[in-house]
């Protein structure tokens, strides 16, 4: 198999040949037909995530073909399209677990950071956490929508009855979710980095209500908001735009230092959280939604031994959607 391969954090990635891995038990090998660039992966690249261990093979969002089970695995499942995302297992006994908060694991794993992932021809994922995608014909359509998808559902489930909602950064997971508040019939005010004119006429194209740059303010007081940029200093323009008692939900699993803040902006019951990963029951849930509600991704190929590139694209904002990496 082959595989883009993080050696040192910083770094670009390197294109490595080695044995194809097989699954053990509870496990299976999976055959990539496509893995989605995830801004999660830069910061795995980059260096802001580092407890995951070196060499590291990044990548979350796969779409691919079960080849093979590991032993006392169901044979029913070869063949099957599946879909791994970023949380890639669980302890099952941890209070978390038990409660039902398996996103909040004590003991995880996550895929494309402390297990290999899906910049390859071939990833190992356990059983458990990939994903049957009866239906879903399109990898390339599809893998977005295994972390910016699901985390931008977890995210919207966090903001709650909300029918006014602000997407701060309009990228891979925003464009997914914009068209889903538009199915629920909720208004979606989209913001983006000054100038980016592109983003704003894909939020526009999509059934947002008003696109305009993160320091504008909206043409009406938001409900809530949801921050996908992982900007710290969004938070506070944030909470500037939602009314008195709505959240401000953070979407990213890491984000530059929040501001000093004057208590005026949370004041009025205004609150801030953090989403953290994902859960078996929230993919259950999205991938009964996204096709229900039409959900088309906007999606940029690239072949995988242009991974490097396609981090690159997308660590200086010159992605609409999201890219794609297709083995």
């Amino acid at each position: 198999m082959k595989a883009m391969t993080l050696v040192e954090r910083g770094s670009p990635l390197v294109m490595l040949e080695r044995p194809t891995p097989a699954p053990g038990p509870g496990e299976a090998l999976v055959r990539v037909e496509a893995c989605a660039v995830c801004r999660t992966d830069l910061h795995v690249v980059d260096g802001d995530l580092t407890d995951g261990a070196l060499p590291i093979v990044p990548g979350h969002e796969i779409v691919g073909i079960v080849e093979a089970v590991g032993p006392g695995g169901d044979g029913a499942r070869i063949g099957q399209r599946v879909g791994v995302p970023w949380l890639g297992g669980v302890c099952g006994v941890c209070p978390y677990c038990a409660s039902g908060a398996e996103n909040l694991c004590d003991e995880p794993e996550f895929t494309g950071y402390t297990r290999d992932g899906g910049f390859a021809t071939h990833v190992v994922a356990r059983l458990d956490f990939a994903f049957p995608l009866p239906g879903f014909d399109d990898p390339v359509a599809t893998a977005p929508l295994m972390c910016a998808g699901l985390i931008g559902w977890r995210s919207l489930r966090m903001a709650g009855e909300a029918r006014r909602i602000g997407l701060y950064g309009f990228g891979a997971a925003a464009h997914i979710l914009a068209q889903v508040c538009r199915w629920q019939g909720r208004s979606v005010f989209a913001f983006t980095r000054a100038g980016d004119h592109a983003a704003q006429q894909l939020a526009l194209s999509l059934g947002a209500a008003w696109a305009g740059a993160s320091d504008e303010a909206p043409p009406e007081e938001l409900d809530a908001a949801i921050i996908f940029a992982p900007v710290g200093d969004l938070v506070p323009l944030a909470l500037k735009a939602v009314r008195k008692g709505g959240q401000v939900v953070c979407g990213g699993i890491h984000m530059s230092d929040l501001p000093r803040l004057p208590y005026r902006l949370l004041w009025g019951e205004r609150r801030v959280m953090s989403v953290a990963n994902l859960t078996r029951k929230d993919a259950e849930e999205f991938l009964a939604v996204a096709p229900a509600a039409g959900v088309r991704t906007t999606t940029t190929r690239y072949p995988l031994a242009a991974a490097n590139e396609a981090l690159a694209d997308l660590r200086e904002g010159r992605i609409q959607g999201a890219a794609v990496l297709v083995p």
